[in-house]
């Protein structure tokens, strides 16, 4: 068939037909929408009125990896969940915030955190599902690294395919090897891991709203870089263990 006959085809059908066209002739894969063609998501709560958002599926088993790290004095944004849920030999538990309503130990912005949260206190510092709300995200995560004992690590997390929180901003969100550059520039020296979770089907499930239970644990389990749902970031500085 001459490409002048193609084009004249397609123009008689029109770039849906043709699409449609195209796809059987090529045998590819057609997809059956059912209740997924829609332009609202399952749940406007991120899956929490359905069971566990996808986002923390991986963010748990992060945290469950590295619960040795969570020890002695631990530091965590806005409440001590994750350290009452995952610590071990805790010793000290505070939080830090902007917000007073969550009635932290620190009331204050971690950028400017100099003025109030001591150098060198904590073994470990918690920022699950954080990095994307740091406004001046620099300064935020140097003062996470000043807060820390030399050897000690923070656990940080940020959201990739998921929706926007609709009641405060977010600014960043990156792929890992964004992450990697940002690490890099402001952790000069240290040990750092970034990992990116997630797959196409678990990206498509979080932005629907719908829960982890509702896949299989296969299915979320199976990886592939370029449908980060979630991105988790492990540093330590470099000093005594």
């Amino acid at each position: 068939m001459s490409t002048v006959i193609r084009e004249q085809i397609k123009a008689m059908l029109g770039p849906r037909w043709a699409t449609r066209l195209r796809v059987a002739r090529r045998a590819l894969p057609v997809p059956r929408w059912g209740n997924l063609r829609r332009t609202r998501p399952f749940s406007e709560q991120f899956g929490f009125d359905r069971g566990t958002p996808i986002d923390r599926y991986y963010l748990h088993r992060f945290l469950e990896a590295n619960r040795a790290c969570i020890t002695g004095a631990v530091l965590e944004i806005q409440m001590s969940s994750y350290t009452k849920r995952y610590g071990s030999r805790v010793v000290t538990a505070h939080t830090v915030d902007i917000n007073p309503a969550h009635d932290p130990t620190y009331v204050c912005d971690l950028a400017l955190a100099d003025r109030v949260i001591p150098a060198e206190r904590y073994d470990c510092l918690l920022l699950p599902n954080s990095l994307s709300f740091f406004r001046d995200l620099d300064g935020c995560l140097r003062q996470a690294l000043r807060v820390v004992k030399p050897g000690g690590v923070i656990l940080a997390s940020t959201a990739g395919f998921v929706p926007l929180v609709p009641d405060m901003p977010e600014y960043w969100r990156m792929s890992a090897e964004g992450w990697r550059e940002v690490s890099a520039r402001v952790w000069p020296g240290c040990e750092v891991r970034v990992e990116a979770h997630g797959n196409c089907l678990a990206a498509v499930a979080a932005m629907l709203g719908l829960a982890h239970e509702e896949l299989a644990a296969r299915e979320l389990d199976s990886h592939d870089p370029r449908y980060p749902v979630l991105v988790t970031v492990r540093c330590r500085r470099p000093g005594a263990s």
